[in-house]
């Protein structure tokens, strides 16, 4: 049976050449970058590329990348780092009920230590509006965290507007750009974006490493506490293998982004044109134009979601429910709850579709037969 897998915005396989970037580096280059001697100094110019590369990709300077181990850890020393270090200014947050878990929880947290969060809601195609953010605005108001591109539905916020409308105003602005990195352009002096944060597995690099952008200037309180490494800013032996696995991931998506958005475009309207010949009964969730072109969410009527993934893998098609972060979770989408109302029966009959690295027409063609297949097997059997 053939597999494919479409659940790249979860996680992506490592390009071949990522991995043979990163191959001599783990046989040979094993000095500390923090040592003087020749082992050290070698590691260092290693690091220290791959910061240039990192910091060229958005528009901004090598001192303000800060590697990490992920999106995760970024987003919290983003968010609580300003939290914390910024409090005699002011403690109320503004963010979006649509985040990541790595941002809404760490807003919860922060809520314990008495920070005040106003959560911005999101119209159906999961986007905010700036009338929302102003209001919500504050002379205490120190940081507005608000992702770039939604990971279950791919809704895109207006970045560029958000920035302008920040430039007046005392808050600092934070987005987690994860699932934007490497396919939307990205310009942070441009877009007046303070913190930025993005994780190598997701542009098909390995895991377990990302950075953080931090602008020159901004303040913001230490997570983790040790040796001087990043700028005395994140302690901790840098990952170098992993750091230059990134870097190459980098380099690969800046020099194919244009011809990867072309491409995962044609695959949506390739499976939407399929359903459409198959009768098949669908809604995009997150209908708007202003959408990441590997990420499509689809509500399927009178489906279970719980039945389809199982059936779909059944059917050799790995897709998700949302995030990898709760895939075990029975609970219902706090995104597609935030959109359609915790009552609309897209809460429990939709599934994500993402695609990247191996995915051909093909395979896309296939795909869209296998689920229509499922689809009109499950509305039969109700």
């Amino acid at each position: 049976m053939k597999q494919i897998y479409l659940d790249h915005a979860a996680t992506s396989p490592m390009h071949p050449a990522v991995l043979d970037s990163m191959l001599p580096v783990m046989r040979e280059d094993f000095g500390n970058p923090s040592s003087i001697h020749a082992f050290g100094r070698k590691t260092r110019h290693l690091v220290d590329e791959a910061r240039h590369v990192a910091a060229t990709s958005i528009g901004a300077r090598e001192t303000e990348i800060i590697f990490t181990s992920g999106g995760t850890e970024a987003d919290n020393l983003a968010i609580i780092g300003v939290a914390r270090a910024n409090r005699t200014r002011g403690n109320h947050i503004i963010t979006t009920k649509i985040e990541h878990h790595a941002v809404l929880h760490t807003c919860e947290q922060l809520e314990k230590e008495g920070f005040e969060i106003t959560y911005l809601p999101v119209d159906q195609h999961g986007q905010i509006t700036l009338a929302d953010l102003k209001a919500a605005l504050t002379d205490q108001t120190i940081l507005v965290t608000i992702m770039y591109g939604n990971n279950e539905v791919g809704s895109v916020q207006p970045i560029n507007e958000i920035g302008d409308l920040l430039k007046a105003h005392q808050a600092y602005f934070h987005t987690d750009a994860v699932q934007a990195f490497g396919l939307l352009p990205i310009h942070v002096e441009e877009q007046s974006i303070d913190f930025l944060s993005i994780s190598s597995h997701k542009i098909n690099g390995p895991k377990g490493v990302g950075f953080l952008y931090a602008r020159s200037g901004t303040t913001f309180s230490n997570l983790t506490y040790g040796g001087e490494q990043e700028r005395k800013r994140r302690a901790g032996t840098e990952n170098v293998a992993g750091i230059v696995g990134l870097k190459t991931a980098i380099e690969i998506s800046m020099e194919q982004a244009k011809e990867k958005v072309a491409l995962y475009n044609s695959f949506k309207e390739t499976m939407l044109q399929v359903w459409r010949e198959e009768d098949v009964s669908y809604e995009v969730n997150s209908g708007s134009e202003e959408t990441l072109p590997h990420v499509m969410n689809v509500y399927f009527p009178g489906t279970n979601v719980e039945s389809l993934l199982v059936n779909m893998d059944l059917a050799g098609i790995a897709v998700s429910s949302g995030s990898a972060c709760t895939a075990g979770s029975i609970d219902p989408s706090h995104v597609l709850v935030a959109m359609f109302g915790k009552d609309s029966d897209k809460i429990a009959s939709s599934i994500r579709f993402s695609f990247g690295l191996g995915n051909t027409i093909e395979d896309i063609t296939h795909a869209a037969k296998e689920t229509a297949k499922v689809v009109k097997r499950l509305t039969r059997n109700k």
